[in-house]
């Protein structure tokens, strides 16, 4: 059993500013008696693992962690309202959002409604046509067309005029979301959504949840009725478990934290997903080129940006198609079609980028790095806002302004900065059209001659609490080891306490000192090279989209004489069927 070996270092101001500190267990679990000597328990402990619940997040299970979908408000309710509609075989409609939390909710509920006898259809607003949520008009429409009830996923909490419309029109709408709400609800059939302020404590602990999520807790709901109805005396039971690899993919997607019954959500839906039992997930693994079972950082690296991809610069319904199609060459084609897709959404990221990290330069120490561009693709403005909140260590919003004048914007925010509720305040203020969101990540409709009012009200609005969470930032570390340490043997020691994703960060590694024998960028910005330690050991690494930063600079420049400590995530480098480790570096320190 590996151990985790005690810390010499006392790195106060690493080369990216920062100090490195080691994560730490609760006062509890510090207290238990436990043996946090062993790696695994100290991991566990360290990211939160209640001691007494040792057991269940080493094997996190679903009859583990599920809990019973009726303590949430309105579930009862929507959960009769869809069974009602399953026996008498109504028209019914899902409305979903066009991101991969949006498709997977969706072909969730579809592919249930199917396994209980009822075809339901999907309708995907388009992102530039319509943008996000539903419309009064599109809810109207689809009444019109027939169906009489609809499930908006994904979408729909703060829907106030467009539910009004639908229940106006004798429309029932059933709400199945995850976004905070305000303090008044739309007016709906019912509302589904852990993050209901009226929402007692046992439910509002699950407001992590992705709405793939609360969309599968609604699934059980439903099944539990009709059984109650004796429905399946007549008929097979549908497996709700089989579809735990699309809950899964929609969970990592939209970087819910893995904590709680998302831990289950991804460890089974994983093992689900091996059994490429689903056609359209398993044609976008091969669209993807993975020559494995998918990872937990494939759903988030490879297989969802794919199906975001659709939503983003194609159709915005080509997600729920590959995912509920039980047609092989159908799924082939989409996957192609979204692979194709997701290169041509690469190109035009990178000129957002480009422009948004110039226009970013000029705004000194605002709270929030806002930016915006005419012209920019609306598809693309959350992954650059991601990746300038990652670069500057604080929340970032990018806007798209089209050419009348209104921005459409996503924001990510850092640790211990609630960009949601400051956009709801926005809101509230009269600074947007629309907006919505949850902590870590927001949307914005704003008009463009308010886009500095905004800006100047979430810099006086956020300054203290992103102060704080700089003034807290640290480089959080689990294990040290010698250069020659980083092995195989730890990598699959380590990921047993996986999966690992938002929430539940993977460990991260210190190990040196090193010197640089080798090194070069490769692709656009990444730095490579090879290290080697007092140990004589060598060790392959690379720090991504470093080139142009103090980190990669270091790196290709560091001089033969001196040493570093390197800290990082360790993967094994299984291309080409190799097997190799290698450490993704996220930062380092001088060691001489």
């Amino acid at each position: 059993m590996h151990s985790v070996v005690s810390s010499p270092l006392s790195i106060t101001n690493s080369i990216t500013s920062q100090a490195w500190r080691w994560r730490a267990a609760s006062a509890d679990a510090r207290d238990s008696g436990l043996d946090e000597k062993d790696i695994l328990t100290q991991l566990l402990l360290s990211r939160g693992c209640p001691p007494d619940q040792l057991a269940a997040y080493r094997a996190p299970s679903i009859r583990s962690f599920m809990p019973d979908p009726s303590i949430f408000h309105d579930m009862d309710s929507a959960a009769a309202r869809i069974a009602d509609a399953v026996a008498a075989n109504e028209t019914v409609t899902i409305f979903g959002d066009y991101d991969v939390d949006g498709a997977t909710s969706a072909a969730l509920l579809i592919r249930l409604l199917h396994g209980l006898g009822l075809t339901a259809s999907a309708y995907i607003p388009d992102r530039l046509m319509e943008g996000y949520g539903p419309s009064g008009e599109a809810l109207v429409a689809l009444g019109a067309t027939g169906s009489t009830l609809i499930v908006t996923v994904d979408c729909g909490a703060q829907a106030f005029e467009a539910l009004a419309q639908a229940k106006d029109a004798g429309i029932d709408v059933i709400v199945v979301d995850h976004h905070k709400c305000a303090t008044m609800l739309p007016r709906a059939f019912a509302i589904v959504n852990p993050n209901r302020l009226d929402e007692a404590p046992e439910a509002a602990a699950h407001g992590h949840l992705a709405a793939v999520g609360v969309a599968f807790l609604l699934g059980a709901a439903i099944i539990r009725t009709l059984r109650a109805r004796s429905f399946f005396s007549v008929r097979e039971e549908p497996k709700l478990l089989e579809l735990l690899d699309i809950v899964a993919l929609g969970t990592v997607a939209d970087v819910a934290q893995l904590k709680g019954l998302n831990r289950a959500f991804v460890a089974q839906g994983l093992k689900v997903m091996a059994t490429r039992k689903n056609i359209g997930l398993n044609a976008l693994i091969e669209a993807s080129r993975l020559n494995r079972s998918p990872l937990c950082s494939d759903l988030g690296f490879a297989l969802g940006p794919r199906i975001n991809a659709g939503g983003r610069v194609g159709k915005s319904d080509l997600g729920v198609r590959l995912l509920t199609t039980h047609d092989a060459h159908e799924a082939r084609e989409i996957a192609q079609e979204l692979d194709r897709l997701n290169g041509e959404r690469r190109t035009i990221e990178a000129a957002v980028q480009q422009s948004a990290d110039e226009r970013v330069v000029g705004q000194g120490n605002r709270a929030v790095a806002l930016v915006s561009g005419h012209g920019w693709h609306p598809g693309v403005i959350g992954i650059v806002a991601g990746r300038l909140k990652e670069r500057l260590g604080r929340p970032a919003i990018v806007i798209a302004v089209d050419e009348d004048g209104i921005g459409k914007g996503s924001g990510r925010s850092i640790a211990g900065v609630d960009l949601g509720a400051a956009v709801l305040a926005a809101k509230d203020e009269g600074l947007l059209v629309a907006g919505g969101g949850h902590a870590m990540a927001a949307g914005i409709t704003v008009m463009a001659d308010q886009i500095d009012a905004l800006a100047e009200f979430l810099d006086a609005r956020l300054s203290a609490d992103v102060a704080r969470a700089s003034k807290s930032r640290a480089l959080l570390l689990d294990v040290l080891v010698a250069p020659g340490g980083i092995t195989p043997s730890l990598v699959e020691t380590l990921e047993r306490v996986g999966p690992y994703g938002m929430g539940w960060p993977a460990p991260r590694i210190a190990a040196g000192p090193v010197r640089v024998i080798k090194a070069d960028v490769v692709g656009s910005d990444h730095v490579r090279a090879i290290m080697a330690g007092d140990d004589g050991k060598s060790l392959k690494t690379v720090a991504f989209r470093s080139r142009d930063t103090p980190l990669g600079q270091a790196i290709l420049g560091a001089p033969s004489d001196r040493r570093l400590w390197i800290a990082g995530r360790a993967k094994i480098d299984d291309w080409g069927g190799r097997g190799q480790v290698e450490l993704h570096i996220d930062d380092a320190a001088w060691a001489d």
